[in-house]
């Protein structure tokens, strides 16, 4: 068992998320537009489509905002192009961190990110200059509270649905995929009756870095606060273990 927490970070995450609804529907908005560019507006023959609207839906965001979503990034004429970047660097003390986005202007976001970074006493780094340091995977938890299955049965049932791993947690499950066949697995896993608190395909550390020093963790903080506002950063991911 690990010494931190992987559901309360993620129930952290969520409740900030909460509290910034337009932030979700703007990252989601634009998954969407691009989603039904490269696939068309049909979820049934669109899988990206399909996963980005369950994404949505495990947010909260309402049916009646997917569905405007698909019709106008199906629509002709004014749609936004968006495109994906990628921005790797350190925060204090050599923390990484990778900064997904999704940007209809690579140099305002080039920017912001810079800037992000600057004023956390951190400092841009060149792609791949830290992401040798995580793992791509497919992650899914599992709230025990909510979870009718033993530590020992629960591991089994998801290794047989094709799952690679399984860590247990303080209070919840850690499932493991590859990357390809996440969608695949949770489907499975849903099928099976066994309640997701979270997944999706994410970059998980190697090696989790801890900070003691007070000035160094708030100067991470404000780095990743300002990302967090930022409506072109769709993810951001660090080696930091919260205490």
């Amino acid at each position: 068992m690990s010494g931190h927490s992987k559901f309360a970070n993620i129930k952290h995450k969520k409740e900030k998320n909460d509290a910034a609804k337009g932030k979700i529907f703007t990252i989601i908005g634009r998954e969407i537009a691009v989603a039904v560019k490269e696939g068309g507006p049909d979820p049934a023959n669109n899988f990206k489509l399909a996963t980005v609207i369950a994404k949505a839906k495990a947010n909260n965001v309402p049916n009646d905002t997917i569905e405007r979503g698909i019709k106008k990034a199906a629509g002709e004429g004014n749609a936004v192009n968006y495109e994906y970047c990628s921005y790797e660097g350190y925060g204090p003390n050599g923390i990484a961190i990778i900064v997904d986005c999704l940007t209809d202007n690579k140099n305002r976001t080039a920017a912001n990110v810079r800037s992000a970074f600057t004023k956390g006493n951190g400092s841009i780094g060149t792609q791949g200059c830290v992401s040798f340091m995580f793992d791509k995977k497919g992650q899914i938890i599992v709230d025990k509270e909510e979870c009718d299955m033993d530590a020992d049965t629960l591991m089994l049932t998801v290794l047989d649905l094709g799952a690679e791993d399984f860590n247990e947690e303080d209070d919840c499950y850690e499932i493991l995929t590859d990357p390809d066949s996440f969608d695949e697995v949770r489907e499975a896993i849903e099928k099976n009756g066994i309640k997701i608190a979270s997944g999706e395909v994410t970059m998980i550390p190697q090696n989790y870095v801890s900070l003691t020093d007070e000035t160094a963790v708030k100067n991470l903080q404000r780095t990743l606060d300002l990302l967090d506002e930022d409506d072109d950063v769709q993810n951001v991911y660090t080696n930091w273990e919260e205490e």
